[in-house]
């Protein structure tokens, strides 16, 4: 058995029945090439035979009595296949808005702890999708964000697709066995055990943020950049309330060249900048539609994978993340002007995401108050009661730049969901794939009834910004900001350093209390 970290371990404890915390794609898969006589067996065939290449497909959680120590995964003594291996038929004319209502209910079910924590339904009846052929087949993924993140849930989603139109040979021995499930007295007994390393790990922990928050105030790059926003700065808005069990769901693909061409044309900006300034605007003429444009800019959150490149593979689990919030300049009215701005806000961010281990703050919580705060926030539904802690997730999962295949079928689009809880009901995922890149559109019905009306936005939102670029003074579109060495004097005492971060927390609760 492996413990989940703390960080894993918040998203079981913050799921319930309003906020199942899965992630996934919906992938639309062009059956044009397959062979005649492929069907559901056949997939269901071909997902048995690489079981052996993720953990994540037969491992199950074990939860500690009374959140004496986060949950573990165990072997699933009682794995069967048949029970992640859904199957659905589109409901005429078998479109796209057919296929993310389908793909929004799917995600609107917790997925059930008895079991691994995942399930991919095999959808057929796509007879309306402009650009694949009548009778292609799509899946849709769904995954506990306990176990992976969106770099993983990918790794884990290559086990089962190819690179070329022949399906590779798996040539893994699978040396899976189940294993029996502890007793409440011997996951008790294991959890007490692991208690006394974190003491040692505490210790280390603390140095890294001692240096992390003295460097932070040495650092001049930081006073010559704009400050990022703080938590809970962020204005309210319609995305920041309780949610409804109704989930709503969109994607749309973009040609990748047309954001390579915005990130050439304006130094200094890099591929994620040009996602989120697309992404800003889309979001301003959404609200700005419906009137609720606040005239503070909109707080994004932006997770930043910290997983190493060793860490890779189909066995990659867990969250390897940290985050950095950003100003998405939403009352900036020009699209140029913004995403310079935005730029020169996500140096800042990025600076303070790396200085200081913010991925691994809560690893030393105790796991029953961790637990005991996240399902008290959740089922009290606080979060749509106070100051928001951001308005919008914004997360940029790099895939593949070739093609995939499954059965010999090209995978033609793919789409990124996410969870969303009370207090922040709207997530975007950009997804890149094969010289094209997805946004989709995560939400529920009372927050975002009409997702496909906020493509549309993000849509005419890159169209605003190539116009922008094209007519804006060169002295404009200069986001390179001149970034002075960091200084390597001794950065001074580790007391001055907790000062610091003391005053910061202090701070952040003055706001909560406001």
């Amino acid at each position: 058995m492996r413990m989940l970290s703390a960080l894993d371990a918040t998203f079981i404890y913050l799921e319930s029945d309003h906020s199942p915390m899965a992630i996934g794609g919906v992938y639309v898969i062009d059956a044009g090439d397959t062979p005649a006589d492929f069907s559901y067996e056949s997939w269901y065939t071909l997902v048995e035979s690489r079981l052996a290449l993720s953990n994540v497909f037969r491992e199950r959680l074990v939860e500690v009595p009374w959140d004496l120590s986060f949950p573990y995964w165990a072997r699933d003594p009682g794995f069967d296949l048949d029970d992640h291996l859904p199957r659905a038929t589109l409901t005429p004319p078998g479109g796209m808005s057919e296929l993310m209502q389908l793909a929004a209910d799917t995600w609107g079910r917790v997925l059930d702890r008895e079991r691994p924590l995942w399930e991919i339904t095999f959808v057929k009846g796509l007879d309306s999708i402009p650009g694949i052929s009548r009778g292609s087949f799509a899946l849709i993924t769904k995954v506990h964000h306990a176990a992976v993140d969106g770099q993983a849930s990918n790794e884990m989603m290559s086990a089962l697709f190819d690179t070329t139109p022949v399906a590779r040979d798996i040539d893994v021995a699978d040396t899976w066995e189940p294993e029996q499930l502890p007793s409440t007295l011997g996951v008790i007994t294991r959890s007490w055990s692991k208690a006394g390393n974190k003491a040692l790990d505490l210790a280390g922990f603390i140095g890294k943020v001692a240096a992390g928050t003295a460097n932070l105030q040495t650092d001049r790059r930081l006073k010559q950049l704009e400050p990022p926003p703080r938590l809970l700065s962020a204005p309210a808005t319609i995305f920041n309330q309780t949610l409804n069990s109704r989930r709503t769901f969109w994607g749309r693909n973009f040609d990748f060249e047309r954001i390579r061409a915005i990130r050439r044309a304006v130094p200094g900006v890099t591929i994620n900048d040009v996602v989120l300034a697309v992404c800003a605007g889309g979001l301003r003429g959404y609200l700005s539609e419906r009137g609720d444009l606040p005239a503070k800019p909109l707080v994004a959150m932006a997770p930043i994978s910290v997983r190493e490149k060793q860490e890779g593979g189909g066995n990659a689990m867990g969250n390897q993340v940290s985050a950095m919030l950003v100003s998405l300049a939403t009352d900036i009215e020009n699209a140029a002007d913004r995403l310079v701005h935005i730029c020169a806000n996500t140096q800042r961010s990025k600076i303070q995401a790396s200085a200081l281990p913010a991925n691994k703050i809560t690893e030393f919580l105790p796991s029953e108050t961790l637990a005991a705060a996240a399902r008290v926030y959740t089922r009290t539904r606080l979060g749509g009661h106070h100051r928001p802690f951001f308005n919008v997730t914004i997360t940029n999962v790099p895939g593949p730049p070739t093609a995939l295949y499954v059965a010999g079928a090209r995978v033609h689009s793919a789409f990124g969901m996410a969870p969303i809880l009370d207090g922040l009901g709207l997530i975007l995922v950009v997804f890149s794939y094969q010289g094209r890149i997805s946004i989709g559109i995560s939400s529920c019905e009372q927050i975002v009834p009409d997702p496909d009306n906020m493509a549309a936005w993000i849509e005419y939102s890159l169209d605003e910004l190539e116009q922008a670029i094209a007519h804006a003074a060169p002295a404009i579109l200069t986001a390179q900001h001149q970034i002075g060495e960091t200084d390597t004097a001794d950065s001074g005492d580790s007391l001055k350093a907790f000062r610091a971060a003391s005053e910061a927390l202090d701070k952040a609760i003055d706001s909560l209390e406001e």
